[in-house]
């Protein structure tokens, strides 16, 4: 127990064992430190360090001894270190402030030994010489030292400047000179380049600036050449140094500031049209990608002097290099050379344009998948139609058609709509009848679809060639019998040209298919073109036999209304339906109890909902109708509850009709009854 006590005493509560104290107090404490108390703490216990004491010096031998003193203890530093160069710079600079410039002199020196091409003791030696107005020694100096180091610009600038402050231009020059030898960078000639415009020497600035571009071809040399020579206002040079930029230059290291500039320049002296020339010039030469500040400066250009033509081509030039981008980025994305050859067509260019579609109709799919075809082939048509149309150019549009049909993979997919406008192409063009129909008819042998009958039929019909369209119509059926379209349509040619007979045949034919796609539309026309032959015996056999075959709430009430309507005008020798012939509610009344009757057994109650409606406006719209016996018929709107998979539940509308709830009345009785009856046997049982 007491080693744990003796643990728990130490600084910090940690023991021996170098475990963290349990803390049983975890509350704050009453009194809190914050940051700021604890560093004002910090620095208020800190040890004030003690400065040395300064020394007075009263006579020569006290100098004597100080500086004995101070010699000896730099001499031990730079022993013990002597690389250390700020060892020998504090040194130098002690001796320099006892004005002892010889033996200051000869530290430098022996730093110089030490390490010959360091800089800061150039540069404090050659200090030291200047404040002592040594100026011999100084040159003799930075000609040491940009011997030695003539890489290093700061003794050059030093150099020259020494020498300008002493007004030895000459001297200056001459550095200048010997410093460009060495090919410096663009501080260095803008410097000399200030020098000679200090003193007035514009010739020697502008040799300094042709030997400047020369070492340095870069834009921005080009650039303040033309600068310097603007501020001369000396404008033919200025163009000259342009134009010798563009030429140096060339278009591989041309930059858009260099035009810029120019067509700025011109543009202050007043010179417009130059200006137009330049910017043009510039955009016709430079990729987009380099060019995009020079278009920008252009179109503020237009905006400003341009006229209304100008302006647009300004925008259309712009527009040109954003679909040039965007399928150059994508040469799959049809949508923009369909957008790009909008453009150009607009432009009205045949050349171009027709550039522009032989770019396009390069970029083929690679897959051949029909949705990645659709857009491409629009851009053949589109080709084609302009050699037509615009270029006037008939056989370069039938050369364009038959590229186009030789690129299709016919055997996967085909395109009608090609096939098509080339035969009507034909005809337009040369009254080539028969190779429209050949393009057709290989078109149908190759890839036959409903498209390409289709137009093929609507071209004969146009030709009037009746004929020729039958043939067809039965090649399109024996192609695809279940579309009942094709059916009714072949069905209403020959009742157009009067053949009844062949339409009774061709709508008995198709009724009897064992698959279609619409069979109401056949039937419906069928109906039709039989109640307007006016044989109402033949349109309620169809009747009856649709009525075999579905039991569609649609087909009873046209059954019905049908009834309604020829009753009125019904031969005497056919036999009507019920008994009461006057009356065509009757009939139509029949239809409808059969109809419900149906409606009922199927349980379907939407339709007999819909059924009474009908049956409801039939029986008002009528003189002899009784629409309250309909009424009484009409089922009750009711909220109901299902459960679902899940055991949720999910309110629903549901129809009661007046006739279910009487048989069910009557199920509910015989079920008590029945239960009543096996209560009585189990009691029996149970005696």
């Amino acid at each position: 127990m007491s080693s744990s006590k003796e643990d728990d005493s130490r600084p910090g509560g940690y023991g021996q064992s170098g475990r963290p104290p349990k803390i049983k107090n975890k509350n704050a404490a009453a009194v809190q430190i914050t940051a700021e108390q604890l560093l004002r703490e910090a620095y208020e216990r800190q040890g004030t360090t003690q400065k040395a004491p300064r020394q007075k010096v009263l006579d020569g031998e006290e100098l004597s001894d100080y500086q004995m003193r101070r010699r000896r203890e730099f001499e031990e530093g730079v022993r013990r270190n002597r690389s250390n160069i700020a060892e020998w710079l504090r040194y130098a600079s002690w001796e320099e402030s006892q004005n002892e410039v010889a033996r200051a002199r000869s530290v430098y020196e022996r730093a110089m030994d030490v390490d010959g091409r360091n800089q800061t003791v150039f540069i404090k030696y050659a200090e030291m010489e200047m404040k002592n107005k040594n100026v011999n020694l100084a040159r003799n100096l930075y000609d040491r030292a940009v011997t030695v180091l003539p890489r290093v610009a700061q003794f050059w600038f030093r150099y020259t400047y020494m020498e300008e402050l002493l007004g030895n231009i000459g001297a200056a020059r001459d550095i200048f000179d010997r410093w460009m030898q060495w090919e410096p960078d663009a501080d260095a000639w803008a410097a000399f380049i200030k020098f000679e415009r200090r003193y007035g020497e514009i010739d020697r600035a502008r040799a300094v600036f042709e030997r400047f571009v020369y070492v340095h071809p870069e834009p921005p040399a080009w650039l303040k050449w033309a600068q310097f020579e603007e501020a001369e206002g000396d404008a033919d040079r200025v163009r000259a140094v342009f134009a010798l930029a563009i030429d140096r230059l060339g278009e591989s290291f041309m930059d858009q500031h260099v035009f810029i500039s120019f067509a700025k320049f011109e543009t202050r002296l007043k010179e417009n049209e130059r200006a137009r020339a330049i910017y043009k010039y510039a955009l016709e030469r430079l990729p987009r990608a380099k060019s995009q500040a020079l278009y920008n400066q252009y179109v503020a250009f237009e905006k400003q002097f341009g006229d209304t033509r100008d302006i647009e081509h300004v925008v259309v030039n712009k527009r040109r290099l954003q679909y040039d981008a965007a399928v150059k980025r994508d040469p799959t994305d049809y949508d923009a050379w369909i957008d790009y050859i909008r453009l150009e067509e607009e432009e009205g260019i045949v050349e171009r344009t027709r550039d522009v579609y032989e770019r396009a109709i390069a970029e083929c799919p690679v897959v051949a998948e029909k949705r990645l075809w659709r857009r491409y082939i629009y851009i053949w048509l589109f080709y084609a139609l302009f050699e037509e149309t615009v270029a006037k150019d008939t056989d370069r549009a039938r050369q364009v058609y038959m590229a186009c049909i030789d690129l299709v993979p016919h055997k996967r997919f085909t395109f009608a709509k090609l096939w098509l406008q080339y035969a009507w192409f034909e005809i337009r063009c040369n009254g080539n009848l028969g190779a429209a129909r050949q393009a057709l008819g290989r078109a149908l042998g190759m890839c036959p679809k409903d498209k390409l009958f289709r137009g093929y039929i609507e071209l004969e019909l146009e030709l009037r060639e009746f004929d020729r369209v039958r043939i067809l119509y039965s090649k399109y059926l024996e192609f695809n019998s279940t579309n009942c379209a094709t059916w009714v349509e072949f069905a209403r040619l020959e009742a157009a040209l009067g053949e009844d007979d062949r339409c009774h045949a061709l709508f008995a034919l198709a009724v009897d298919q064992p698959t279609l796609d619409m069979p109401e539309v056949l039937w419906k026309a069928y109906i039709d073109f039989v109640y307007d032959q006016g044989d109402f015996a033949k349109t309620r056999d169809l009747y009856e036999r649709l009525l075999q075959l579905t039991d569609h709430v649609k087909v009873w009430i046209s059954l019905a209304r049908f009834e309604l309507v020829a009753a009125a005008d019904q031969q005497p020798e056919e036999k009507p339906l019920v008994d009461n012939s006057s009356s065509g509610v009757a009939a139509a009344r029949a239809v409808y109890e059969r109809a419900y009757a149906r409606m009922k057994a199927l349980g379907l109650k939407e339709e007999r909902v819909a059924l009474l409606e009908a049956w409801r406006e039939t029986e008002e719209g009528e003189g002899g109708g009784d629409a309250n016996a309909v009424e009484q018929r009409m089922p009750k709107r009711v909220r109901k509850r299902r459960e679902m998979d899940d055991g949720s539940l999910e309110e629903y509308f549901d129809y009661v009709f007046p006739d279910d709830e009487e048989q069910g009345s009557r199920f509910k009785l015989l079920a008590k009854a029945h239960m009543w009856k096996q209560r009585q046997q189990q009691e029996e049982q149970a005696e």
